[in-house]
């Protein structure tokens, strides 16, 4: 193992961390993304068909789903970094996972647990409604299932880039976590979904419920080649204390003397301090010590009223980026709506391809995944070392972010022009969606892959671009709140997505149940438009923004060159 790569283990004098490391912690990543995969990129159509939900409902229920399972990575992380450690927030949410698949798999196998199905080919309202039991069940599978996803995916994002120590291999790292998550998500898309539509549901959910044991298996048993990294107790009260102190101290005259600053000698110090920055200044007087601060043998008496210089720069550098990752709550937000209703917008379509095979609705989404896989490889590959020779200056994450930004509003254009199109053709045929006669003639499902792809390419852009920011600037003591800030950007536009969907139907007629009859293509206007102008804002952000940790900007990007 090459130096630096490892790191020694206290106890046993043994190195523990590095790439040996690597193939349990993406072996883990894709056992549980199998699982996630094989259950949630197909819900929509399981709630539709086994438990007769109606379309829009069904589409709702998703992105609340899809919001919780992005939630969750955020209360993993406090946990992680506060009291459990990684190690522990990845096995046991991975176990709530289990219990949540044990369930799902009664919910398609026991034949007391789900409706009587509707008949096929009725347009009018079905009367089978689930019982308040059969939903218990349900959700209460739906729900740990999706605590368990969200618990783990980010939090082992976090421990894998622990066990190194060079910033190079932690960008190699995130390619590779990435890369392995999008090929799993492909795979659970594809195959498990396929299962589902064509064999049977508890099939489908039994192999997904396999890979989630298997999964977690392999994690425990990479347990002695890790490097553990000790929870150091809650940055956020740190933070508290800072605002706290500030506020308390608010007349206190500000000095320009390093000895009037409470300096503390901390393993979590990420830069050397001195005396605070004169950005946000007001919150400088939380570090001045006054009379009584202080204890004899120099330790800090009253925290609630004096924090280190440190402390105060930590929640500067989160303030200077909420702006940043502000910008991308409505970078995410387009494709949370568009990955609900791509799927309805193909159950009226022809799926078929060739005389005997038929694309299941829920896989529609691996082109996403698809091209970004690939995506990132030629990012990786060919344009970052091609970026390096033309401008002698690597590709940094702000730039990549930038990008994803534009390819997600052309994403949104070619959505509204397809969706023009499929309904220009649904009204000249007077076609009644998810009726017996609900395909949209002469309109194939490869009409919705062009809009799929540009998301995927720009997904390749923008998520390791924020991944990498996020790792980068944040202070040590919340490297896993920082890798989980994406999918808490991700939680954020389910929700405001189903908010916005909810406020859409109640001003307009564009998303009725049949969406032949709504104008969904307005829906994908009024997207690109607000794109265009969260792009404006995300462009001013950046450019007001200065890196914090330029050394480790430098190392990072030059992990493209590799």
């Amino acid at each position: 193992m090459a130096d630096g790569e490892a790191q020694t283990s206290a106890s046993s004098g043994r190195k523990r961390g590095g790439w040996i490391t690597f193939p349990f912690i993406t072996g883990a990543l894709a056992g549980l993304t199998l699982c996630s995969g094989g259950w949630i990129g197909n819900l929509i159509v399981y709630l539709i068909q086994e438990f007769n939900v109606k379309s829009v409902d069904a589409a709702q229920i998703s992105n609340m789903i899809y919001g919780c399972t992005s939630f969750f990575p955020v209360i993993g992380a406090i946990i992680a970094d506060s009291f459990l450690g990684s190690f522990s927030v990845i096995s046991n949410f991975s176990s709530i996972s289990l219990l949540g698949m044990v369930l799902l798999v009664l919910t398609a196998t026991v034949d007391c647990l789900k409706p009587q199905p509707c008949e096929i080919g009725s347009t009018s309202s079905c009367t089978s409604s689930p019982s308040k039991f059969q939903f218990l069940v349900l959700y209460g599978g739906i729900i740990l299932a999706a605590i368990g996803l969200g618990g783990t995916r980010f939090t082992m994002a976090t421990m894998g880039a622990n066990q190194f120590e060079k910033a190079t291999d932690r960008g190699i790292f995130f390619n590779w976590f990435f890369f392995s998550l999008y090929v799993s998500a492909v795979v659970s898309l594809t195959v498990i979904v396929y299962i589902e539509d064509n064999v049977s549901w508890g099939l489908g959910f039994g192999i997904s419920l396999a890979a989630n044991f298997i999964g977690l298996a392999i994690f425990l048993l990479g347990n002695w080649f890790y490097h553990h990294d000790k929870p150091q107790g809650s940055p956020f009260m740190d933070m508290a204390r800072v605002v706290v102190a500030a506020i308390r101290k608010r007349k206190v005259v500000f000095s320009s003397e390093t000895k009037d600053y409470y300096q503390e000698g901390s393993e979590t110090m990420t830069v050397e301090a001195t005396t605070p920055t004169d950005t946000f200044r007001f919150l400088n007087t939380a570090s001045v010590k006054v009379e009584g601060d202080i204890k004899p043998d120099g330790s800090n008496a009253k925290p609630w009223r004096l924090c280190s210089v440190q402390q105060v720069e930590n929640l500067k550098i989160l303030i200077r980026i909420f702006p940043l990752w502000s910008s991308s709550i409505f970078l995410a937000t387009p494709i949370a709506i568009q990955t609900s209703f791509v799927v309805l917008q193909i159950l009226t379509m022809d799926r078929h391809i060739g005389p005997h095979f038929k694309i299941p609705a829920g896989s529609i989404l691996v082109l996403v995944l698809f091209s970004t896989s690939v995506s990132i490889t030629l990012v990786d590959r060919l344009l970052c070392p091609m970026w390096q020779k033309l401008t002698h200056r690597s590709l940094t994450p702000l730039q990549r972010i930038g990008v994803g930004h534009v390819l997600n509003v052309l994403s949104m254009a070619v959505s509204a022009f397809v969706e023009s199109e499929r309904l220009r053709v649904a009204h000249s045929h007077n076609v009644q969606a998810l009726s017996g006669s609900n395909k949209v003639p002469m309109l194939a499902a490869w009409w919705l892959f062009p809009q799929l792809v540009l998301v995927g390419i720009g997904e390749a852009f923008h998520f390791p671009g924020q991944v990498a920011l996020y790792y980068q600037e944040f202070p040590l003591p919340l490297k896993n709140t920082a890798t989980s800030m994406i999918s808490l950007i991700i939680g954020i536009a389910f929700y405001l997505g189903a908010a916005l969907i909810d406020l859409v139907r109640g001003v307009s007629s564009w998303l009725p149940d049949d969406i032949n009859n709504g104008r969904l293509d307005n829906l994908y206007w009024a997207l690109v438009v607000v794109g265009v102008f969260n792009f404006g804002y995300y462009l001013v952000c950046s450019s007001l923004y200065k890196y914090q940790n330029v050394e480790n900007m430098v190392e990072v990007d030059n992990t493209s060159d590799k």
